[in-house]
């Protein structure tokens, strides 16, 4: 039997793409557990990325919008997979 978490996801974020579809910000996967560079940052390999922001609208990594185009923001969008497509299997049940 498949085992049961509870995350806090905003009201209206985008639902959760499929697996390998493009990113939309739904944050399902940053707020499941962080990436390895969240992990730093987070001190922590479970729960919510303390990286993690509400942008208007979707889920963004706070790291990646701080200096997306400098030499550090080519680095975080290489370690997060920014482009590489939805890489979270996780499927979600209905809201409470």
């Amino acid at each position: 039997m498949p085992s049961t978490r509870i995350i806090e996801i905003h009201p209206d974020a985008p639902p959760k793409p499929a697996l390998g579809a493009p990113c939309n910000g739904c944050g399902v996967c940053c707020l499941v557990e962080p990436c390895p560079l969240g992990a730093l940052l987070s001190r922590r390999l479970r729960g919510a990325c303390v990286a993690l922001r509400w942008d208007g609208g979707r889920y963004v990594c706070g790291v990646l919008t701080s200096q997306p185009r400098s030499i550090r923001g080519w680095l975080v969008r290489r370690w997060i997979a920014a482009g590489a497509g939805c890489d979270c299997s996780l499927e979600l049940g209905d809201k409470p």
